[in-house]
């Protein structure tokens, strides 16, 4: 008979580091708050329906529809509110008995692929090709027989546009000597001075945005990638939310906007007619 000691006295020494690690659900959720962001603002940026969103920061997958959709939701959530998914991922693994096992439909797929090769030859092809390279010779035997003068004239005429685009202005003449300028450039500054128009483009990387005019109408809702613009424009004004204010450039009403904007900061900008203020 053992004396001073009980069954849970000898259960194997369990880790509390699990136990101290948040769930995905609070990580997400505490990530979203730090960035600034709402349920709304993160369903609209990634197109996940606002009660999943709700479910997956509550540790509820059952309306994901399976794993292997719940790892998806959980890794475009993450890289919404600029969280790292893998770790989450990994968790999520663990908990779940570790990563879905890979579907045998491989061999399936490899045997009906080669299957269609040992079709007989497109004899469609080979009648296209013939008729083409008919066609092809009969025209340049008709222009071999043609007047040679008007051939040769031909010739001439062909690349006497070229030296008018190279050409040096000459004096006088204000167009050919005016260096061209942006052409999003241009547009702004030539927007009406009765209403406040605002481009965002995103020279060096890619935020999810959205704006709204003066009568909280929606104008535009999504992400805008790498090399895109987008240009707004309203009576009274515009407002604005960056979701990572620090890629995207701003020209409100012809000038450009310097803000030093942090890189991964959420930022809510409103601009009116008269912005950018002088001085």
């Amino acid at each position: 008979m053992s004396i001073g000691n009980s069954p849970e006295d000898e259960r194997p020494f369990e880790d509390d580091h699990e136990e101290t690690r948040p769930s995905i659900g609070h990580a997400l959720r505490q990530a979203r708050i730090t960035a600034g962001l709402t349920v709304d603002d993160v369903s609209n940026a990634t197109r996940v329906r606002i009660a999943i969103v709700h479910a997956i920061e509550a540790d509820d997958y059952t309306a994901c529809g399976g794993d292997v959709y719940a790892r998806g939701h959980i890794r475009t959530l993450a890289k919404a509110v600029h969280l790292d998914p893998e770790p989450l991922l990994e968790q999520f693994s663990a908990a779940r008995g570790g990563r879905p096992a890979p579907t045998p439909a491989a061999p399936l797929f490899e045997a009906e692929r080669i299957r269609p090769e040992r079709r007989g030859p497109n004899w469609t092809a080979a009648m296209v090709a013939a008729i083409v390279a008919v066609v092809g010779f009969v025209g340049f035997t008709a222009f071999k027989s043609g007047d040679d003068g008007h051939s040769s004239t031909q010739v001439a005429d062909t690349p006497s546009p070229k030296p008018s685009r190279s050409a040096s202005p000459t004096p006088g003449s204000g167009k050919s000597g005016t260096p061209k300028s942006d052409p999003s450039d241009s547009a702004i500054a030539a927007a009406p001075q009765d209403k406040v128009t605002v481009q965002v483009s995103a020279p060096d990387g890619r935020s999810w945005i959205s704006a709204k005019d003066h009568n909280g109408r929606l104008l535009f809702d999504g992400l805008l990638k790498q090399g895109e613009s987008k240009t707004f424009q309203d009576s009274d004004k515009i407002n604005l939310v960056l979701g990572d204010a620090g890629v995207i450039q701003l020209y409100v009403n012809g000038k450009k906007i310097d803000d030093d904007f942090r890189p991964g900061a959420v930022e809510r900008l409103t601009y009116t007619k008269g912005d950018p203020q002088v001085g």
